[in-house]
């Protein structure tokens, strides 16, 4: 046998014991006479004692390794005479009697340590070294137990798990489809699926009644923190259901995972309509671990001089609770933060509450004390609180600028504890949403979500004005999950493709097989997909989520350990018929 331990697990009551280890070197120590080394595998660390004068021969062989050898130890189990307390094994050590070498190994480019000397590039390149990195590790067992118990849920719900293909054929359903040459039919390609939507919606039609999946998706678009080519979706669908049946199934998914991985008792989940949270954060996935709600200033800001403000379509605030006492370089640094391009606004505008509640502003020669203490009365705001005031000629893109004020703010003041959960569900979103680039209405989630009940007469006098019958479950600020109520009805269907501006012909070719299905009897149905990366690195308290995949790609959408994406043999270009011009 390799081992009969592994390095987690032994404690004081395996004292006197003799072991078999094995596993990878962490670290050596040598102190004249005495060798040590820290020995790792995938459950812990545990310290092997090598004494010159018990076993001259083994001492020195231990004194040839180096770091991250594969060994196995024999030996017997021995009370350290200095505990570590930062181990779970800190109170034992192996006293060796036989050590193998069973692999040699290069010195590695980083430390394998929790805080690593490799920087995220060349740890990319060597994954499969840094997954030994036992913090990185953590992240995908956390992966595995939050799947396992994903899958208990709902088996325990009567949901099945089905799969679905992975060459599909290419759809607009938002973001640019990978896509897949067919040899054995020339020209034509499939797509990796963007999701498995439609196929969901065919098991719903074939009276599966209760599906899921943990799925992968591929999305070839650009790359951010939560964002990579591939990613995994926890897919779920149900039938005849209504939007609350199915909130309140997937609420419960949430409280099982928060109980069970974080033992949190999460509350009854609040609900906030689309127009709300863009009215009052500025975004439709608001992070409500803290308040610093927008306040709308124009009737008390507006007419007095501040051609500013008095030229402005929207004039916003925040309150910062307690910021008054911020210097003047601080406030420039808020200046500089929404002038940045990314956030584009032209500058920014504060007011500090005195203690003795009097208001200073740095627009006071345009106001009187009376206004402004109507702009403290309207922000709710108290001595030692600092508002913050944006304005612009578009009201949505200003509300966008101080979405992100407001996200910095709270960063700033500790109000972003990565160990506190806010959630909620946003609802009520709008159906479509205006494209300039494409010149028409597109669907602000896929072109099957169906229209609130009550709203499906102005899909024929004013589409933009719809609602549909959507829902997101936003954690910490982060869009976790997110689904609808889908139309079921095939005449609905196609006036929605209509409004899209898909021809009937275009429509048949692109979804024919799903309008085909929903002649022969669909049910009402709906559903949901959770991101599991961004489900997991919420949990793990991740910025990226990037750690809780194994093998990720970088910004880039490169893998640089493959070498993917990478040039292929001529041989196979001839075989699908491609010509690839690489002199461009």
């Amino acid at each position: 046998m390799y081992r009969t331990k592994n390095c987690g697990e032994l404690r004081l009551s395996d004292v006197n014991q003799t072991v078999t280890l094995a596993g990878w070197v962490q670290r050596i120590r040598k102190m004249g006479g005495m060798t040590f080394v820290d020995l790792r595998d995938r459950y812990g660390i545990t310290q092997l004692a090598f004494n010159q004068e018990i076993n001259a021969p083994v001492f020195e062989e231990a004194n040839r390794l180096g770091r991250e050898y594969v060994i196995q130890a024999v030996g017997r189990v021995e009370e350290r005479y200095s505990k570590n307390a930062n181990m779970p094994t800190g109170d034992i050590e192996i006293n060796v009697s036989e050590l193998h070498v069973l692999n040699e190994a290069a010195t590695p480019p980083f430390t394998i340590e929790n805080d690593t000397d490799g920087g995220d590039d060349i740890r990319m390149k060597y994954r499969y070294l840094d997954l030994r990195r036992q913090c990185v590790r953590q992240n995908l067992e956390l992966r595995h137990k939050m799947a396992f118990e994903v899958r208990r849920y709902l088996d325990e719900q009567g949901f099945l798990e089905v799969e679905t293909p992975v060459l599909v054929n290419s759809t607009p359903e938002g973001a640019r489809d990978f896509v897949v040459p067919s040899r054995m039919n020339p020209g034509q390609f499939y797509a990796l699926p963007q999701s498995p939507q439609t196929l969901k919606q065919l098991l719903m039609v074939s009276g599966f009644d209760r599906y899921f999946q943990i799925v992968k998706c591929f999305r070839d678009e650009d790359l951010r923190a939560d964002r990579q080519p591939e990613f995994t979706q926890i897919d779920c669908e149900m039938s005849f259901v209504e939007q609350e049946d199915v909130l309140n199934m997937f609420e419960g998914m949430s409280r099982h995972l928060f109980k069970v991985i974080k033992g949190i008792d999460l509350p009854k989940l609040p609900r906030m309509t689309w127009a709300d949270a863009m009215k009052y954060y500025g975004s439709d996935k608001p992070d409500t671990r803290f308040d610093m709600r927008f306040v709308e200033l124009m009737d008390v800001l507006q007419g007095h001089g501040f051609s500013v403000f008095d030229n402005a379509a929207y004039i916003g605030g925040i309150c910062a609770k307690g910021a008054a006492s911020y210097t003047r370089k601080q406030l420039d640094e808020l200046t500089d933060f929404v002038r940045r391009p990314q956030i584009g606004a032209k500058g920014l505008v504060y007011a500090r509450i005195e203690a003795d509640g009097t208001v200073k502003s740095s627009v006071d020669k345009f106001y009187t004390q009376d206004v402004l203490q109507s702009l403290k009365q309207a922000m709710n705001a108290q001595p030692g609180d600092l508002i913050l005031i944006l304005s612009g000629d578009d009201a949505n893109k200003t509300r966008k600028q101080l979405c992100e004020l407001r996200l910095e703010m709270g960063s700033r003041l500790g109000l972003r504890d990565k160990n506190q959960y806010a959630c909620l569900w946003v609802i009520d979103f709008p159906m479509y949403e205006w494209s300039d680039e494409e010149n028409r209405l597109m669907a602000m989630h896929h072109p099957f979500t169906s229209p609130k009940p009550e709203d499906i007469p102005l899909l024929d006098t004013d589409p933009a004005a719809v609602r549909a019958n959507a829902y997101d479950m936003v954690i910490n600020g982060v869009e976790v999950g997110g689904g609808s109520i889908r139309i079921h009805d095939a005449n609905l269907q196609q006036k929605v493709f209509e409004i899209l501006g898909f021809t009937p012909e275009q429509a048949q070719q692109k979804f024919g097989f799903l309008m085909n299905a929903f002649k022969y009897g669909a049910p009402p149905h709906g559903g949901l997909a959770y991101g599991l990366d961004r489900f997991v690195s919420l949990f793990a308290g991740l910025d990226s989520i990037r750690d809780c995949i194994a093998f990720p790609k970088n910004n880039q959408g490169r893998d640089v350990m493959l070498g993917a994406p990478g040039v292929i043999d001529q041989i196979q270009l001839d075989e699908l018929q491609l010509r690839v011009d690489l002199k461009k």
